[in-house]
């Protein structure tokens, strides 16, 4: 055996990012040379440096970083689970692979959430969102239950994991077992929330997969520990079987290694019972477990229904409508722009009704007026992404407003009427067919 392969087997969640990184680098240049390809035939001139440099980069960050690296977590936690059960040193290597599945399963999972479905997680089902946004799938009031959770499962995780197992008596052991369950139900739960059966959802179940893989890995490998050491230290096996009590007696019980998994799975039920007790203390419903996963909207187990998203589209007036405060930018009503629906105030009805009447009087300036509008409104619109500044904006609108409204009243016999029917989908010619 080389030195380069001896020191790869030691350290193989180096050799895993190694990998991850090859291959992602490798795949963005299959996918390059096939876009070169296209331009090709097409006749469009190529910049092989630069081509070839965005290839390595998004490679090795995008391809190998966020698709193939959790691809090899999974495959390495089934082949730890198969090989590293009876093996403690390839167990105690791969305890790395479950730190990185389980950190980085949370992280990719709201970073896919945030940027593919546009969720807002600070937003319940109640709030009414805009154009693709979605709810948040964990209901906010129910998240320092789903958090408590999840903290147990971690502690669980690490006092079977990173205790001796001769300093610990089996209770304790099993017990730490049973959190790992309740945290392995609560990202089964998770999964089946958010996966709404897109094809690249399933790397959403990536993340509970591999906290299945985890949980079955330790127990069966603590299993295995423990039977062997109970196979050759006599004196433990006798002092177990001494004294009295209800704790000596579960002991006794649990002595025998292979009934860890069902007594886990018992205990964490009490175990889940004392933890919504203690969170009632701390202002959780005795149901949030539920409720965090069912009072929401736009998931699988949701039991609420949203009101219907608004459309916000890049018309920065229509931001300003539907984005400023109430009290300051006065919305009016719904009316409809592009087949979608927009919130609408006075001043975006002044506005359009203005441009209304330059397009009829005046298509020519009408037409440069547009061109200008759509350069400078348009990267004005992606400014706006708070409502303080819609508000200032709809105020420094109100000089240009009342010049529209002026033009208006001068130039048409029913301004109020043109005014009234904008963005309803009507024009005052509909209302003089007989």
């Amino acid at each position: 055996m080389d030195e380069k392969e001896k020191f790869y087997k030691r350290h193989p969640f180096f050799a895993a990012v190694l990998l991850s990184a090859g291959l992602g680098v490798a795949l963005a240049l299959v996918l390059q040379i096939g876009m070169a390809g296209i331009y090709i035939i097409r006749g469009r001139s190529l910049d092989e440096i630069s081509e070839l440099t965005g290839a390595l980069i998004s490679g090795m960050f995008i391809y190998g970083g966020f698709m193939i690296f959790p691809l090899i977590l999974t495959g390495a936690e089934i082949y730890l689970l198969v090989r590293g059960r009876k093996d403690h040193s390839l167990y105690k290597k791969g305890r790395i692979f479950d730190v990185a599945g389980v950190v980085l399963g949370v992280v990719y999972s709201l970073i896919y959430l945030s940027l593919f479905d546009e969720v807002i997680f600070g937003s319940d089902w109640t709030k009414q969102l805009v154009n693709r946004q979605m709810h948040t799938p964990v209901y906010t009031k129910a998240q320092l239950t789903v958090a408590a959770i999840a903290v147990i499962a971690v502690a669980g995780y690490l006092i079977v994991n990173y205790i001796p197992i001769e300093k610990m008596p089996p209770l304790v052991l099993v017990l730490g077992m049973a959190a790992m369950y309740l945290g392995a139900a609560e990202s089964v739960v998770w999964g089946i929330q958010v996966f709404r059966g897109e094809v690249f959802d399933c790397l959403l179940l990536l993340f509970p997969f591999n906290c299945l893989l985890l949980t079955a890995r330790t127990v069966s490998h603590k299993m295995w520990e423990w039977k062997q050491m109970m196979e050759t230290d006599e004196d433990r096996r006798e002092r177990y079987q001494e004294g009295g009590g209800i704790l000596h007696a579960c002991n006794r019980f649990l002595v025998r290694s292979e009934r860890w998994p069902l007594a886990a799975f018992l205990l964490m039920w009490p175990l889940l019972g004392i933890l919504i007790g203690v969170l009632v203390l701390f202002g959780q419903k005795p149901d949030a477990v539920i409720r965090a996963f069912t009072e929401t909207s736009d998931w699988t187990l949701s039991q609420r229904v949203a009101p219907q998203n608004i459309y916000y589209d890049e018309h920065y007036l229509c931001t300003v409508a539907a984005g400023g405060h109430e009290k300051v930018v006065n919305p009016k009503r719904l009316g409809v722009r592009h087949g979608h629906q927009v919130i609408v105030n006075r001043q975006l009805c002044v506005a359009n009704a203005f441009e209304q009447v330059l397009e009829e009087r005046t298509p020519r300036f009408h037409k440069k007026v547009r061109s200008i509008y759509d350069t400078y409104g348009f990267p004005l619109a992606k400014l706006i992404h708070s409502k303080y500044t819609a508000d200032i904006v709809y105020f420094l609108m109100k000089p240009l407003e009342w010049m529209f409204l002026i033009v208006l009243y001068l130039a048409d016999v029913n301004p109020e009427n043109r005014i009234a029917l904008q963005y309803t989908g009507k024009s005052l010619g509909d209302f003089g067919k007989a």
